[in-house]
């Protein structure tokens, strides 16, 4: 997901690593507390002062950020689900789940442990912030720490919402799981509540901007986007995992698919097999035997005028092992090398032999059309 993110060290086996968005929001951050927040409730004190609170503030926010996701992934890994990393980014922290939690109970305990956190920092803080407050001590001191046990409380308040994927929806998608028994039902109703929360987030953020709070209004129509995408996003994931699930590539994949000879030219190609057929990722073979494959990518290489010169066998990709899956390969395996390399189409290959072609639409198109009646035929069967 962050693939650009760099490592910066490991904590109890876990990779700490940031994303190049950190560092927009840490300097938005650093800039909003040393010209805006620190000189309101603390005036008379000079620039370089409100500068080192301001470092002090953003660097403790995102410790408190990384304390929120270690908690989720300790209890996660307690109890057996892997964690790849975390990562900091603009919108915050994410803990990156190897797999999703097995039961409900899981999924609960996993939840619950951030904003858990979160509160109890927040209340350790505040309890540190008030102890040195009676002694008379340094108020700048006072008031980082005051603004951090501030923060942590409005991080765990914000995460409890129960709007998925935030931690208050994955809350209620446990409850609702344990309720029901199905994992599937309970994600579409809590991704529906973070749909509504995204929504809601972004109208806040239009009136904030039409009463000229441009950049609270810009902030919350982003975060309400992210929220948006990621609640649609978890609920495709899950319904992918349903439908899928016990399934190989054999059975989604598209049989006796159009195939194109090596001597054929591009403009043949383009008129008789792409338009006509309407594909876009076609097997080169000769005889019996596949030698590779030819899609938009490799005639977009290619200038048109030479499209009438040029025959297929010259430009078409060959076999290697990025783009070849067997039949019986599970479509969770398949969905997970789609993740990971960004590659969309395969060609489906036993003992040198072409099967068919699986593309991430032909998933897709699978998901949309028999996705949930096929999920519905499983829940009935189960009552």
């Amino acid at each position: 997901m962050f693939s650009n993110a760099v490592k910066l060290f490991s904590l109890k086996g876990f990779k700490i690593k940031v994303d190049p968005s950190w560092v927009i929001i840490a300097g938005l951050v650093t800039w909003s507390l040393s010209q805006q927040y620190f000189p309101n409730v603390l005036p008379d004190v000079s620039s370089a002062t409100y500068l080192m609170m301001a470092l002090v503030g953003m660097f403790g926010f995102f410790a408190s950020l990384l304390l929120h996701e270690l908690a989720h992934s300790v209890v996660a890994q307690h109890l057996g689900v892997p964690i790849k990393s975390i990562t900091l980014f603009i919108f915050g922290g994410m803990a990156e789940l190897g797999a999703e939690p097995s039961s409900a109970r899981d999924e609960f305990w996993i939840a619950l442990a951030g904003p858990v956190m979160s509160f109890c920092l927040a209340f350790g803080l505040w309890t540190f912030a008030e102890a040195t407050r009676l002694a008379s001590s340094s108020q700048t001191v006072v008031e980082v720490v005051s603004y951090l046990a501030f923060t942590n409380l409005v991080l765990a308040i914000f995460n409890m919402v129960p709007a998925f994927p935030l931690d208050g929806g994955r809350v209620l998608r446990a409850f609702l799981w344990y309720r029901t028994g199905d994992a599937l039902a309970a994600t579409q109703i809590a991704a529906r509540s973070g749909t509504f929360f995204g929504y809601f987030l972004m109208a806040l953020g239009v009136t904030a901007l039409f009463q000229g709070a441009f950049v609270a209004g810009l902030w919350q129509l982003m975060i309400g986007g992210v929220v948006l995408i990621a609640a649609r996003a978890s609920y495709t994931s899950q319904l992918a995992r349903a439908v899928f699930e016990g399934k190989a590539v054999n059975a989604v994949m598209e049989h006796d698919p159009i195939t194109v000879g090596p001597d054929m030219t591009l403009s043949e190609f383009v008129s008789q097999i792409m338009l006509r057929h309407g594909v876009n990722f076609v097997p080169v073979v000769e005889g019996d035997v596949i030698l590779g494959y030819i899609d938009g990518s490799v005639l977009s290489r290619i200038d048109r005028e030479n499209w009438v010169n040029t025959r297929v066998g010259d430009v078409f990709v060959g076999l290697d092992q990025s783009v070849m899956v067997a039949p019986e390969l599970p479509v969770a395996e398949l969905l997970k090398m789609i993740q990971h390399t960004g590659r969309c189409k395969f060609l489906v290959i036993s003992d040198h032999q072409l099967f068919g072609v699986i593309t991430l639409a032909d998933l897709t198109e699978c998901l949309n059309d028999n996705g949930l009646a096929e999920h519905e035929q499983k829940a009935a069967a189960k009552h």
